[in-house]
């Protein structure tokens, strides 16, 4: 094999084109008013909820500066996603350069770590209000919304360079055309020369080891604050905690289907229409980010409260 084909960015390939549904071309248009109306009531609902926080002394605490973390997350993710496979349904503008797809492969790759590993962050955070309500202000402190924002950070941001470069020092021969809406890295490496052997496992133990983990200490938490819960004797405490707590707990679950269900859809790709996973795909970045502001902001009290005292200042 010669350097050329062993080494960096092939010369051949400086953009490449985004084939979105390769068998329901008819599927564009009509999916792109039902994916326009969830960018624009993600984007809606995540910026309300950054605003009332922002704006309300009141809301100034450890568990708001979490769901804050989660909804700019949701805003970067739709953002990165969204606008261009819309730009593709609408105007089939298909073409994306060299080092913007594969930028948007990290910051996809990037941000959905985070995200799961935030939901972990605010699992915990029930927990100890849950199961230790009077240790709970000494333990979940500004200090430590910062360190766990750090960690957030510092974990994802390392682990998911790998993705992008491995994938950008392939050689493409030409091959230009991605059988998907976005660049996600099994559908760019799938068109290079090359054995992408360690691409293929970097992203599948990657995911699984942080996912996986993310998820291992979700349920551990949600298991802990059940038990908990079913022992509380006050008259609706048992009530509130549930409903709390099983709506957090279904996004999650809800979050990882999407995900198991893809990776399933890319396993047994032979039984499965191509257009699936790539569908499935475009709607994991969307659904959540519409979702999580409404579950885990609008359906708490206090935030309710900020939004209709931010309503009546504005009017």
């Amino acid at each position: 094999m010669t350097a050329h084909q062993n080494g960096t960015i092939s010369s051949e390939v400086s953009d490449f084109l985004l084939n979105c549904f390769v068998r329901s071309h008819t599927w564009e248009l009509s999916f792109s008013l039902p994916l326009s109306l969830l960018f624009f009531l993600a984007m809606g609902a995540n910026s309300v909820l950054l605003i009332t926080i922002w704006l309300e002394a009141s809301l100034h605490e450890p568990m708001y500066y979490l769901l804050s973390i989660l909804s700019l997350l949701d805003i970067v993710l739709c953002l990165t996603v969204i606008p261009k496979v819309l730009v593709i349904f609408w105007f089939e503008l298909k073409s994306i350069s060299f080092y913007a797809c594969f930028l948007q492969m990290y910051i996809m790759n990037c941000f959905l770590a985070m995200e799961s590993c935030t939901f972990m962050v605010m699992a915990y955070d029930r927990y100890v209000a849950i199961c230790h309500p009077l240790r709970y202000p000494s333990i979940i402190t500004d200090q430590f919304v910062v360190k766990a924002a750090i960690f957030i950070l510092a974990r994802n941001v390392i682990s998911t360079v790998p993705i992008p470069i491995l994938s950008s020092r392939l050689h493409y021969c030409g091959r230009k055309v991605i059988e998907n809406c976005i660049c996600a890295n099994m559908s760019v490496s799938r068109l290079s020369c090359n054995d992408v052997t360690i691409n293929r496992l970097y992203q599948f133990a990657g995911g699984w080891t942080l996912l996986g983990s993310d998820l291992i200490l979700i349920f551990l938490s949600y298991t802990l604050i059940l038990r908990a819960v079913l022992r509380l004797k006050a008259e609706g405490a048992v009530a509130k905690a549930l409903s709390t707590c099983g709506s957090h707990f279904i996004l999650i679950l809800f979050f990882s289907t999407i995900l198991l269900v893809f990776v399933l859809t890319h396993v047994v790709k032979k039984k499965v229409s191509p257009d699936v996973p790539v569908l499935l795909n475009v709607l994991h970045h969307v659904i959540p980010a519409a979702l999580n502001p409404i579950v885990y902001g609008v359906r708490t009290q206090e935030i309710k409260q900020g939004i209709q005292r931010l309503l009546k200042k504005g009017w």
